[in-house]
Protein backbone atom coordinates (compact mmCIF):
# COMPACT_ATOMS: atom_id res chain seq x y z
CA UNK A 1 0.00 0.00 0.00
CA UNK A 2 2.78 2.47 0.64
CA UNK A 3 3.77 2.61 -2.92
CA UNK A 4 0.27 3.01 -4.34
CA UNK A 5 -0.12 6.22 -2.20
CA UNK A 6 2.14 8.39 -4.27
CA UNK A 7 1.49 6.60 -7.13
CA UNK A 8 -2.35 7.44 -6.82
CA UNK A 9 -1.41 11.79 -6.54
CA UNK A 10 0.50 11.47 -10.03
CA UNK A 11 -2.37 9.52 -11.47
CA UNK A 12 -4.54 12.53 -10.58
CA UNK A 13 -1.75 15.83 -11.01
CA UNK A 14 -1.51 13.83 -14.50
CA UNK A 15 -5.56 13.86 -15.31
CA UNK A 16 -6.17 16.92 -13.84
CA UNK A 17 -3.57 19.23 -15.48
CA UNK A 18 -5.23 21.51 -17.60
CA UNK A 19 -3.32 20.74 -20.81
CA UNK A 20 -5.29 17.99 -21.58
CA UNK A 21 -8.56 19.41 -20.86
CA UNK A 22 -8.57 22.57 -23.14
CA UNK A 23 -9.84 20.50 -26.07
CA UNK A 24 -12.51 18.11 -24.45
CA UNK A 25 -15.92 18.41 -26.30
CA UNK A 26 -19.18 19.80 -23.84
CA UNK A 27 -21.21 16.47 -22.50
CA UNK A 28 -23.86 18.26 -21.25
CA UNK A 29 -22.16 19.23 -18.13
CA UNK A 30 -19.59 21.94 -16.78
CA UNK A 31 -18.00 18.93 -14.75
CA UNK A 32 -16.79 17.42 -18.45
CA UNK A 33 -14.57 20.45 -19.27
CA UNK A 34 -12.63 19.52 -16.09
CA UNK A 35 -12.37 16.27 -15.93
CA UNK A 36 -14.47 13.80 -19.11
CA UNK A 37 -16.22 10.56 -18.79
CA UNK A 38 -13.22 9.17 -21.15
CA UNK A 39 -10.10 10.83 -18.35
CA UNK A 40 -12.37 8.86 -15.80
CA UNK A 41 -13.05 5.68 -17.35
CA UNK A 42 -8.87 5.67 -18.05
CA UNK A 43 -8.07 7.18 -14.76
CA UNK A 44 -9.81 4.45 -13.06
CA UNK A 45 -8.50 1.49 -15.26
CA UNK A 46 -5.22 2.96 -14.45
CA UNK A 47 -6.00 2.98 -10.92
CA UNK A 48 -7.12 -0.11 -10.16
CA UNK A 49 -4.08 -2.29 -12.33
CA UNK A 50 -2.12 -0.41 -8.94
CA UNK A 51 -4.97 -1.17 -6.20
CA UNK A 52 -4.70 -5.39 -7.33
CA UNK A 53 -0.83 -5.10 -7.23
CA UNK A 54 -1.26 -3.53 -3.67
CA UNK A 55 -3.88 -5.08 -1.93
CA UNK A 56 -4.84 -8.23 -1.33
CA UNK A 57 -7.98 -9.66 -2.72
CA UNK A 58 -10.87 -12.45 -2.26
CA UNK A 59 -10.72 -14.75 -5.50
CA UNK A 60 -13.48 -16.55 -4.84
CA UNK A 61 -15.44 -16.97 -8.13
CA UNK A 62 -19.13 -18.02 -6.40
CA UNK A 63 -18.59 -14.05 -4.61
CA UNK A 64 -17.47 -12.66 -7.33
CA UNK A 65 -20.22 -13.91 -9.36
CA UNK A 66 -22.44 -12.72 -6.92
CA UNK A 67 -21.22 -9.35 -6.30
CA UNK A 68 -20.83 -9.02 -10.33
CA UNK A 69 -24.67 -10.31 -11.00
CA UNK A 70 -26.01 -8.37 -7.99
CA UNK A 71 -24.29 -4.84 -9.21
CA UNK A 72 -25.17 -5.40 -12.69
CA UNK A 73 -29.09 -5.75 -11.68
CA UNK A 74 -28.67 -2.42 -10.06
CA UNK A 75 -27.06 -0.84 -12.44
CA UNK A 76 -29.75 -1.66 -15.04
CA UNK A 77 -32.25 0.48 -13.21
CA UNK A 78 -29.90 3.14 -12.14
CA UNK A 79 -29.20 6.13 -13.91
CA UNK A 80 -25.36 5.33 -14.55
CA UNK A 81 -24.75 6.31 -18.71
CA UNK A 82 -21.52 4.32 -19.27
CA UNK A 83 -21.94 0.41 -17.49
CA UNK A 84 -18.53 -0.79 -18.34
CA UNK A 85 -17.87 -1.78 -14.97
CA UNK A 86 -14.59 -3.64 -13.08
CA UNK A 87 -15.03 -5.36 -9.19
CA UNK A 88 -12.33 -5.52 -7.14
CA UNK A 89 -12.82 -7.70 -3.91
CA UNK A 90 -11.15 -6.64 -1.20
CA UNK A 91 -9.88 -9.18 1.38
CA UNK A 92 -10.20 -7.09 4.77
CA UNK A 93 -13.34 -7.82 7.12
CA UNK A 94 -13.64 -3.93 7.82
CA UNK A 95 -17.30 -2.53 6.75
CA UNK A 96 -16.60 -0.99 3.23
CA UNK A 97 -17.49 -0.22 -0.70
CA UNK A 98 -16.36 2.12 -2.71
CA UNK A 99 -17.33 3.57 -6.24
CA UNK A 100 -14.11 4.70 -8.33
CA UNK A 101 -13.79 7.01 -11.09
CA UNK A 102 -14.57 4.85 -14.25
CA UNK A 103 -16.72 2.43 -12.96
CA UNK A 104 -14.49 0.61 -10.90
CA UNK A 105 -17.02 -1.49 -7.97
CA UNK A 106 -15.30 -2.42 -5.45
CA UNK A 107 -16.64 -4.17 -1.73
CA UNK A 108 -14.73 -5.53 1.27
CA UNK A 109 -15.34 -8.76 2.95
CA UNK A 110 -16.82 -6.90 5.52
CA UNK A 111 -19.60 -5.98 3.79
CA UNK A 112 -21.14 -9.09 3.79
CA UNK A 113 -20.51 -9.82 7.49
CA UNK A 114 -22.34 -6.14 8.68
CA UNK A 115 -25.18 -6.53 5.78
CA UNK A 116 -27.62 -8.80 7.16
CA UNK A 117 -29.41 -9.22 4.71
CA UNK A 118 -29.59 -8.91 0.66
CA UNK A 119 -31.57 -5.35 0.85
CA UNK A 120 -28.99 -4.04 2.99
CA UNK A 121 -26.44 -5.17 1.05
CA UNK A 122 -28.22 -3.82 -2.33
CA UNK A 123 -28.49 -0.29 -0.56
CA UNK A 124 -25.02 0.01 0.56
CA UNK A 125 -24.01 -0.78 -3.74
CA UNK A 126 -27.30 1.74 -4.98
CA UNK A 127 -25.70 4.29 -2.94
CA UNK A 128 -22.27 3.73 -4.39
CA UNK A 129 -23.59 3.44 -7.74
CA UNK A 130 -25.05 7.01 -7.37
CA UNK A 131 -21.80 8.51 -6.81
CA UNK A 132 -20.79 6.86 -10.13
CA UNK A 133 -24.25 8.04 -12.18
CA UNK A 134 -24.09 11.81 -10.97
CA UNK A 135 -20.16 12.02 -11.29
CA UNK A 136 -19.52 13.36 -7.82
CA UNK A 137 -15.90 12.71 -8.74
CA UNK A 138 -15.70 15.09 -11.41
CA UNK A 139 -17.91 17.17 -9.81
CA UNK A 140 -15.75 17.51 -6.80
CA UNK A 141 -12.89 18.81 -9.15
CA UNK A 142 -15.17 21.49 -10.92
CA UNK A 143 -16.42 22.71 -7.45
CA UNK A 144 -12.39 23.57 -6.36
CA UNK A 145 -10.78 24.33 -9.49
CA UNK A 146 -7.69 26.06 -7.83
CA UNK A 147 -7.46 22.98 -6.06
CA UNK A 148 -7.32 20.11 -8.95
CA UNK A 149 -4.39 18.12 -7.85
CA UNK A 150 -5.29 17.72 -4.21
CA UNK A 151 -9.02 17.35 -5.01
CA UNK A 152 -8.43 14.49 -7.22
CA UNK A 153 -5.22 12.98 -5.13
CA UNK A 154 -7.20 13.39 -2.27
CA UNK A 155 -9.95 11.46 -3.42
CA UNK A 156 -8.38 8.56 -4.45
CA UNK A 157 -5.95 8.55 -1.61
CA UNK A 158 -9.49 7.64 0.15
CA UNK A 159 -10.63 5.35 -1.63
CA UNK A 160 -7.33 3.41 -1.30
CA UNK A 161 -7.21 3.90 2.27
CA UNK A 162 -10.60 2.36 2.81
CA UNK A 163 -9.61 -0.49 0.92
CA UNK A 164 -6.79 -1.93 2.85
CA UNK A 165 -9.18 -0.22 6.31
CA UNK A 166 -6.32 2.30 6.67
CA UNK A 167 -8.15 4.82 8.41
CA UNK A 168 -6.31 8.23 8.49
CA UNK A 169 -2.99 6.25 8.56
CA UNK A 170 -1.03 7.17 5.91
CA UNK A 171 -2.22 10.90 4.82
CA UNK A 172 0.79 12.68 5.85
CA UNK A 173 2.64 10.51 3.13
CA UNK A 174 1.00 13.97 0.92
CA UNK A 175 3.00 16.48 2.20
CA UNK A 176 3.15 19.76 3.79
CA UNK A 177 0.15 22.52 3.41
CA UNK A 178 -1.96 20.40 1.39
CA UNK A 179 -2.72 17.59 4.51
CA UNK A 180 -5.64 19.28 6.05
CA UNK A 181 -7.40 20.17 2.58
CA UNK A 182 -6.59 16.64 1.66
CA UNK A 183 -8.18 15.59 4.79
CA UNK A 184 -11.61 16.97 4.37
CA UNK A 185 -11.66 16.03 0.46
CA UNK A 186 -11.43 12.60 1.79
CA UNK A 187 -15.42 13.00 2.53
CA UNK A 188 -17.73 13.39 0.18
CA UNK A 189 -20.02 16.62 0.31
CA UNK A 190 -22.97 16.72 2.81
CA UNK A 191 -24.84 17.57 -0.92
CA UNK A 192 -23.49 14.64 -3.03
CA UNK A 193 -24.36 12.03 0.29
CA UNK A 194 -27.86 13.24 -0.20
CA UNK A 195 -28.28 12.76 -3.70
CA UNK A 196 -26.63 9.95 -4.00
CA UNK A 197 -28.67 8.38 -0.92
CA UNK A 198 -31.94 9.67 -2.84
CA UNK A 199 -31.14 8.61 -6.24
CA UNK A 200 -29.91 4.83 -4.27
CA UNK A 201 -33.70 4.79 -2.66
CA UNK A 202 -35.14 5.53 -6.46
CA UNK A 203 -33.00 2.58 -7.74
CA UNK A 204 -33.43 -0.16 -4.93
CA UNK A 205 -37.62 0.48 -5.57
CA UNK A 206 -36.67 -0.02 -9.29
CA UNK A 207 -34.36 -2.75 -8.90
CA UNK A 208 -37.17 -4.94 -7.22
CA UNK A 209 -36.07 -4.13 -3.84
CA UNK A 210 -38.15 -2.45 -0.97
CA UNK A 211 -36.17 0.96 -0.47
CA UNK A 212 -36.67 0.84 3.61
CA UNK A 213 -33.67 -1.11 3.59
CA UNK A 214 -31.75 1.69 3.32
CA UNK A 215 -32.32 3.48 6.70
CA UNK A 216 -32.56 -0.11 8.20
CA UNK A 217 -28.94 -0.30 7.24
CA UNK A 218 -28.43 3.02 8.58
CA UNK A 219 -29.88 2.48 11.78
CA UNK A 220 -28.46 -0.28 12.49
CA UNK A 221 -24.87 1.12 11.66
CA UNK A 222 -25.72 3.93 13.90
CA UNK A 223 -26.29 2.00 16.65
CA UNK A 224 -23.75 -0.83 16.53
CA UNK A 225 -20.62 2.08 16.59
CA UNK A 226 -22.16 4.43 18.47
CA UNK A 227 -19.75 3.91 21.02
CA UNK A 228 -17.03 2.81 18.67
CA UNK A 229 -13.45 4.92 18.91
CA UNK A 230 -12.80 3.75 15.58
CA UNK A 231 -15.89 3.25 13.46
CA UNK A 232 -15.11 1.41 10.06
CA UNK A 233 -14.03 3.41 7.12
CA UNK A 234 -17.46 3.63 5.24
CA UNK A 235 -19.12 5.52 8.09
CA UNK A 236 -16.06 8.15 8.02
CA UNK A 237 -16.11 8.44 4.36
CA UNK A 238 -20.43 8.30 4.90
CA UNK A 239 -21.85 9.75 8.21
CA UNK A 240 -24.83 8.34 9.27
CA UNK A 241 -26.13 11.36 11.22
CA UNK A 242 -29.71 11.28 12.74
CA UNK A 243 -30.49 13.41 10.42
CA UNK A 244 -29.42 11.53 7.32
CA UNK A 245 -31.28 8.78 8.67
CA UNK A 246 -34.30 10.72 9.48
CA UNK A 247 -33.73 11.83 5.44
CA UNK A 248 -33.89 8.15 4.22
CA UNK A 249 -36.69 6.94 6.29
CA UNK A 250 -39.10 9.15 5.10
CA UNK A 251 -38.15 9.26 1.53
CA UNK A 252 -38.14 5.18 1.62
CA UNK A 253 -41.55 5.48 3.35
CA UNK A 254 -43.06 7.34 0.53
CA UNK A 255 -42.36 3.86 -1.72
CA UNK A 256 -44.97 1.16 -1.96
CA UNK A 257 -44.84 -1.56 0.90
CA UNK A 258 -42.94 -5.31 -0.86
CA UNK A 259 -40.19 -5.79 -2.92
CA UNK A 260 -37.07 -7.98 -2.28
CA UNK A 261 -35.42 -7.40 1.76
CA UNK A 262 -33.76 -11.05 1.73
CA UNK A 263 -32.74 -13.94 -0.28
CA UNK A 264 -31.06 -17.32 0.82
CA UNK A 265 -28.47 -16.79 -2.20
CA UNK A 266 -27.36 -13.70 -0.21
CA UNK A 267 -27.11 -15.86 3.47
CA UNK A 268 -25.15 -18.42 1.67
CA UNK A 269 -22.51 -16.41 0.28
CA UNK A 270 -22.42 -14.51 3.69
CA UNK A 271 -21.67 -17.81 4.92
CA UNK A 272 -18.92 -18.60 2.82
CA UNK A 273 -17.57 -14.92 3.76
CA UNK A 274 -17.74 -15.42 7.23
CA UNK A 275 -16.15 -18.99 6.94
CA UNK A 276 -13.31 -16.97 5.35
CA UNK A 277 -12.72 -14.32 8.40
CA UNK A 278 -12.94 -17.40 11.32
CA UNK A 279 -9.73 -18.01 12.31
CA UNK A 280 -9.98 -21.98 11.60
CA UNK A 281 -13.04 -24.25 10.00
CA UNK A 282 -13.30 -25.83 13.33
CA UNK A 283 -14.41 -22.61 14.99
CA UNK A 284 -16.58 -21.50 12.05
CA UNK A 285 -18.18 -24.96 12.29
CA UNK A 286 -18.87 -24.33 16.12
CA UNK A 287 -20.54 -21.32 14.97
CA UNK A 288 -22.52 -22.22 12.59
CA UNK A 289 -23.66 -25.48 14.56
CA UNK A 290 -25.06 -23.09 17.29
CA UNK A 291 -27.42 -21.40 15.09
CA UNK A 292 -28.19 -24.54 14.12
CA UNK A 293 -28.85 -25.62 17.45
CA UNK A 294 -31.02 -22.62 17.81
CA UNK A 295 -32.82 -22.74 14.81
CA UNK A 296 -32.58 -25.94 12.70
CA UNK A 297 -34.65 -24.78 9.72
CA UNK A 298 -31.23 -22.04 9.07
CA UNK A 299 -30.46 -23.63 5.58
CA UNK A 300 -27.96 -21.17 5.38
CA UNK A 301 -25.95 -22.03 8.39
CA UNK A 302 -25.93 -25.99 7.40
CA UNK A 303 -24.42 -25.15 4.39
CA UNK A 304 -21.63 -23.18 5.91
CA UNK A 305 -21.57 -25.72 8.62
CA UNK A 306 -20.90 -28.47 5.52
CA UNK A 307 -18.39 -25.93 4.02
CA UNK A 308 -16.32 -26.00 7.34
CA UNK A 309 -16.55 -29.59 7.80
CA UNK A 310 -15.07 -30.26 4.30
CA UNK A 311 -12.08 -27.98 5.11
CA UNK A 312 -11.58 -29.94 7.73
CA UNK A 313 -11.47 -32.91 6.42
CA UNK A 314 -14.68 -34.34 8.17
CA UNK A 315 -16.17 -35.13 4.79
CA UNK A 316 -18.53 -37.95 6.33
CA UNK A 317 -20.72 -35.04 8.76
CA UNK A 318 -20.35 -32.63 5.80
CA UNK A 319 -22.04 -35.19 3.77
CA UNK A 320 -24.56 -35.69 5.96
CA UNK A 321 -25.21 -32.36 6.07
CA UNK A 322 -25.86 -31.72 2.53
CA UNK A 323 -28.06 -34.41 2.12
CA UNK A 324 -31.02 -32.93 2.95
CA UNK A 325 -30.18 -29.26 0.87
CA UNK A 326 -30.15 -30.87 -1.73
CA UNK A 327 -33.07 -33.55 -0.88
CA UNK A 328 -35.02 -29.94 -0.71
CA UNK A 329 -33.45 -28.01 -3.81
CA UNK A 330 -31.74 -30.89 -6.43
CA UNK A 331 -30.97 -28.29 -8.42
CA UNK A 332 -29.34 -25.79 -6.50
CA UNK A 333 -26.09 -24.68 -8.20
CA UNK A 334 -24.80 -23.39 -4.86
CA UNK A 335 -25.39 -26.68 -3.16
CA UNK A 336 -24.15 -28.49 -6.14
CA UNK A 337 -20.66 -26.72 -5.96
CA UNK A 338 -20.83 -27.95 -2.55
CA UNK A 339 -20.80 -31.22 -2.99
CA UNK A 340 -18.58 -31.12 -5.70
CA UNK A 341 -15.86 -29.58 -3.67
CA UNK A 342 -16.71 -32.52 -1.15
CA UNK A 343 -16.28 -35.54 -3.85
CA UNK A 344 -13.00 -33.66 -4.93
CA UNK A 345 -11.32 -33.30 -1.93
CA UNK A 346 -12.51 -37.05 -1.07
CA UNK A 347 -10.64 -37.92 -4.38
CA UNK A 348 -13.85 -39.10 -5.61
CA UNK A 349 -13.13 -37.53 -9.09
CA UNK A 350 -15.30 -39.79 -11.14
CA UNK A 351 -18.31 -38.56 -9.30
CA UNK A 352 -17.72 -34.79 -9.10
CA UNK A 353 -17.11 -34.98 -12.94
CA UNK A 354 -20.55 -36.63 -13.41
CA UNK A 355 -21.76 -33.29 -10.87
CA UNK A 356 -20.33 -31.13 -13.08
CA UNK A 357 -21.44 -32.67 -16.49
CA UNK A 358 -25.06 -32.67 -14.98
CA UNK A 359 -24.71 -28.83 -13.88
CA UNK A 360 -23.40 -28.08 -17.33
CA UNK A 361 -26.76 -28.63 -18.98
CA UNK A 362 -28.87 -26.42 -16.39
CA UNK A 363 -26.48 -23.70 -15.96
CA UNK A 364 -23.69 -23.44 -18.92
CA UNK A 365 -22.73 -20.20 -18.65
CA UNK A 366 -22.16 -20.00 -14.96
CA UNK A 367 -18.56 -19.18 -14.13
CA UNK A 368 -17.88 -20.61 -10.55
CA UNK A 369 -19.27 -23.69 -12.18
CA UNK A 370 -16.57 -23.68 -15.55
CA UNK A 371 -14.11 -22.72 -13.03
CA UNK A 372 -14.51 -25.37 -10.81
CA UNK A 373 -14.83 -27.69 -14.37
CA UNK A 374 -11.40 -26.44 -15.45
CA UNK A 375 -10.25 -27.15 -11.86
CA UNK A 376 -11.46 -30.80 -12.06
CA UNK A 377 -9.87 -31.35 -15.39
CA UNK A 378 -6.39 -30.32 -14.10
CA UNK A 379 -7.05 -32.84 -10.93
CA UNK A 380 -7.39 -35.29 -13.87
CA UNK A 381 -4.52 -34.81 -15.92
CA UNK A 382 -6.48 -33.37 -18.67
CA UNK A 383 -4.57 -29.79 -19.04
CA UNK A 384 -5.51 -29.15 -22.62
CA UNK A 385 -9.43 -29.66 -22.21
CA UNK A 386 -8.81 -27.31 -18.74
CA UNK A 387 -7.11 -24.85 -21.16
CA UNK A 388 -10.30 -25.10 -23.54
CA UNK A 389 -12.79 -24.02 -20.77
CA UNK A 390 -10.52 -21.62 -19.13
CA UNK A 391 -9.99 -19.64 -22.87
CA UNK A 392 -14.31 -19.90 -23.35
CA UNK A 393 -14.24 -17.93 -19.82
CA UNK A 394 -11.13 -15.53 -21.21
CA UNK A 395 -14.01 -14.53 -23.48
CA UNK A 396 -16.46 -13.04 -20.98
CA UNK A 397 -13.72 -12.39 -18.54
CA UNK A 398 -11.31 -10.61 -20.48
CA UNK A 399 -9.94 -8.47 -17.44
CA UNK A 400 -10.22 -11.07 -14.64
CA UNK A 401 -6.42 -11.24 -13.62
CA UNK A 402 -7.36 -14.62 -12.08
CA UNK A 403 -8.81 -16.25 -15.43
CA UNK A 404 -5.12 -15.06 -16.50
CA UNK A 405 -3.10 -16.50 -13.92
CA UNK A 406 -4.68 -20.22 -14.36
CA UNK A 407 -4.47 -19.96 -17.76
CA UNK A 408 -1.03 -19.54 -17.59
CA UNK A 409 -0.72 -23.04 -15.12
CA UNK A 410 -2.82 -24.75 -17.50
CA UNK A 411 -0.72 -23.73 -20.83
CA UNK A 412 2.59 -24.52 -18.67
CA UNK A 413 0.98 -28.40 -18.26
CA UNK A 414 0.45 -28.28 -21.23
CA UNK A 415 3.92 -27.72 -23.12
CA UNK A 416 2.39 -24.27 -24.41
CA UNK A 417 5.58 -22.37 -23.21
CA UNK A 418 4.74 -19.08 -25.37
CA UNK A 419 1.19 -19.11 -24.16
CA UNK A 420 2.28 -19.90 -20.83
CA UNK A 421 4.33 -15.85 -20.67
CA UNK A 422 2.20 -14.74 -23.12
CA UNK A 423 -0.81 -15.26 -20.13
CA UNK A 424 1.33 -14.39 -17.46
CA UNK A 425 2.24 -11.02 -18.94
CA UNK A 426 -1.25 -10.23 -19.17
CA UNK A 427 -2.02 -11.51 -15.52
CA UNK A 428 1.38 -8.77 -15.06
CA UNK A 429 -0.32 -6.11 -16.93
CA UNK A 430 -3.75 -6.30 -15.25
CA UNK A 431 -1.95 -6.37 -11.52
CA UNK A 432 -0.22 -3.00 -12.77
CA UNK A 433 3.71 -5.07 -12.82
CA UNK A 434 4.74 -3.71 -16.47
CA UNK A 435 7.85 -4.62 -15.77
CA UNK A 436 7.06 -8.51 -15.15
CA UNK A 437 4.58 -8.11 -18.08
CA UNK A 438 7.30 -7.04 -20.48
CA UNK A 439 9.81 -9.63 -19.38
CA UNK A 440 7.50 -12.54 -19.92
CA UNK A 441 6.83 -11.42 -23.46
CA UNK A 442 10.44 -11.19 -23.91
CA UNK A 443 10.85 -14.94 -23.03
CA UNK A 444 7.85 -15.34 -25.50
CA UNK A 445 9.76 -13.73 -28.03
CA UNK A 446 12.52 -16.00 -27.96
CA UNK A 447 10.75 -18.72 -28.29
CA UNK A 448 8.98 -17.75 -30.92
CA UNK A 449 12.02 -18.25 -32.88
CA UNK A 450 11.43 -17.96 -36.78
CA UNK A 451 8.04 -17.92 -36.47
CA UNK A 452 7.81 -13.93 -37.61
CA UNK A 453 3.98 -13.49 -37.30
CA UNK A 454 3.77 -15.10 -34.17
CA UNK A 455 6.67 -13.14 -33.08
CA UNK A 456 5.26 -9.74 -34.70
CA UNK A 457 1.60 -10.50 -32.61
CA UNK A 458 4.20 -10.63 -29.30
CA UNK A 459 6.38 -7.61 -30.29
CA UNK A 460 3.07 -5.90 -31.07
CA UNK A 461 1.36 -6.48 -27.39
CA UNK A 462 4.99 -5.41 -25.86
CA UNK A 463 4.40 -2.32 -27.10
CA UNK A 464 1.33 -1.53 -26.32
CA UNK A 465 2.22 -2.84 -22.40
CA UNK A 466 5.12 -0.51 -22.68
CA UNK A 467 3.15 2.00 -23.95
CA UNK A 468 0.82 1.59 -20.64
CA UNK A 469 3.57 1.45 -18.37
CA UNK A 470 5.08 4.77 -20.07
CA UNK A 471 2.13 6.82 -19.06
CA UNK A 472 2.45 5.76 -15.68
CA UNK A 473 5.83 6.63 -15.41
CA UNK A 474 5.01 10.17 -16.50
CA UNK A 475 2.09 10.18 -14.24
CA UNK A 476 4.51 9.58 -11.64
CA UNK A 477 7.21 11.93 -13.14
CA UNK A 478 9.83 9.64 -13.15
Amino acid sequence: MNLLRPTLLALACLLAAPSQADDLPSLGDSSSSIVSPKQEHDLGRAWLSLLRGNVKQLNDPQLKDYVETSVYRLAETSQLQDRRLEFVLIDSRELNAFAAPGGIVGVNGGLFLNAQTEGEYASVLAHELAHLSQRHFARGVEAQQRMQLPMMAALLAGIVLAAGGGGDAGIGLIAGSQAAAIQEQRRFSRQNEQEADRIGIQNLEKAGYDPRNMPTMFERLARQYRYDGKPPEFLLTHPVTESRIADTRNRAEQAPKGGVEDSLRYQLIRARVALTYEGTPGLAAKRFQAQLDEDPTLDAARYGLALAQIKSGRLNEARANLKPLLAKAPNDITYNLAQIDLEITNNRLAEAQQLVERLQVLYPGSYPLNQVRADLLIKQGKPAEAQKVLDALLKNRPQDPDVWYEVAEVRGLSGDTIGLHRARAEYFTLVGDFDQAIQQLDFAKRRAGSNFPLAAQIDQRQREIMEQQRMVRDMMGR
